[in-house]
């Protein structure tokens, strides 16, 4: 891009999503590694959250709020045309994000209240960084996604809060987890069809992703306040209600994209996969609420599903086309998508059939590493290097 011809730094501190997505994946990857013998019981973790907990933050306030954080200071330039967070304050940001990290692991040691001011300190930074480039760019319907990182951040402080007074994290995990679904509705909705009829209006002609209208505008509304109630009362009829209610929804949303057209191209056929755990998503949960089965089996479809695939798929996607390369998922990356779809659909079983969890749980977590790592490596060079002529 011409705006960028004159910065000289590194590669990898050139735009918002390269230091973002390369250490957030690999993050990803080592949290988990560390949670599977913590949560057999092998080691303990010493800081200030309870191991449930530090592994629900890191995976939410660690790897995902990185991933949303490399989107958008990507995509912010598109929506305002101005120049691309770069270079010291990019460097800044991503230390910021880095000593939150570094925080939360040695919290015991640093005290709570400590470790929640530095790690709050990052998703903070990045709303007013947001907010300034869109306000900046008289932009102002982009402001409800400023709106929602401003919303997760507070939730992050709460976290540090309820964790500390009440022993366990309950509203502000499942708060956590509802601000990032309400992204993936949110820009989710927006890529997704865009990115479908753009591959498709070069196919022989057939049905096309229907533009967002006001049937999609009724969906998240109901949707976000199916999160609301979930969050206030997660196990209640009024919950399992609405949340089956928007599920079938968000079915129906997503069957309006025209993803059954896509087969040929894993780059946006992945999209459409990563969004049907979304409305999966809803009605597992709504079955939890209603106990006929685990209340985890909802939360893990969208957090291995939704929140893993959707970020995996987006990561890989803006990497390609934001430094020159073809839209073409290799092989390579193919493997990551089916690694990181075979992590979901089996954390998904461990919830659904407890009796077989030890089973299910080992092939969930060695597919999750292998999908982020395999990410790492595979987008290494894309990361690093300069941009491609």
């Amino acid at each position: 891009m011409p705006r960028q011809s004159d910065y000289s730094g590194l590669a990898i501190f050139s735009y918002g999503f390269r230091p973002f997505f390369f250490f957030g994946s690999i993050y990803a990857a080592l949290a988990v590694m560390v949670w599977l013998p913590v949560f057999h019981g092998h080691f303990e973790l010493v800081n200030a959250f309870a191991p449930r907990d530090w592994h629900v933050h890191e995976m939410l306030f660690g790897y995902a709020a990185a991933v949303v954080t490399g989107f958008l200071l990507t995509a912010i330039p598109n929506w305002t045309g101005r120049l691309p967070f770069q270079g010291k304050p990019l460097m800044l940001l991503f230390a910021t994000w880095v000593a939150g990290r570094v925080a939360v692991l040695v919290s015991a040691e640093i005290g709570w209240a400590a470790a929640m001011v530095i790690d709050a300190a990052f998703l903070i930074l990045v709303a007013a960084a947001a907010a300034r480039e869109i306000v900046a760019g008289r932009k102002w319907n982009n402001l409800k996604v400023v709106v929602i990182i401003s919303l997760l951040a507070l939730t992050n402080i709460a976290f540090h809060l309820e964790a500390h007074f009440s022993g366990i994290a309950d509203y502000s995990s499942r708060g956590g987890i509802a601000f990032v679904i309400a992204l993936i509705m949110l820009i989710g909705g927006r890529i997704v069809p865009s990115f479908t009829r753009n591959w498709l209006a070069r196919r022989p002609a057939g049905p096309m992703p229907v533009p967002f209208n006001r049937f999609d505008g009724i969906v998240v509304a109901i949707s976000v306040a199916a999160l609301a109630i979930w969050i206030a009362s997660p196990v209640s009829k009024l919950a399992a209600t609405v949340l089956i209610a928007a599920g079938c929804l968000q079915v129906i949303r997503l069957v309006r994209w025209a993803g059954y057209r896509t087969a040929a191209d894993p780059l946006v056929l992945i999209l459409h996969i990563a969004y049907a755990f979304v409305p999966v998503g809803f009605l597992l949960s709504g079955l939890g609420a209603l106990d006929v089965i685990l209340p985890s089996a909802g939360i893990h479809a969208w957090t291995a599903g939704a929140i893993g695939t959707m970020t995996l798929a987006v990561m890989s996607r803006a990497s390609l086309g934001h430094t020159g390369r073809r839209l073409a998922a290799s092989i390579a990356t193919q493997g990551v998508y089916a690694a990181i779809v075979v992590a979901a659909v089996t954390r998904i079983c461990a919830a659904l059939l407890p009796d077989e969890m030890m089973t299910f749980l080992p092939i969930a977590g060695f597919a999750w590493v292998i999908a982020f790592i395999g990410f790492a490596i595979v987008y290494a060079r894309v990361l690093c290097l300069p941009r491609s002529a």
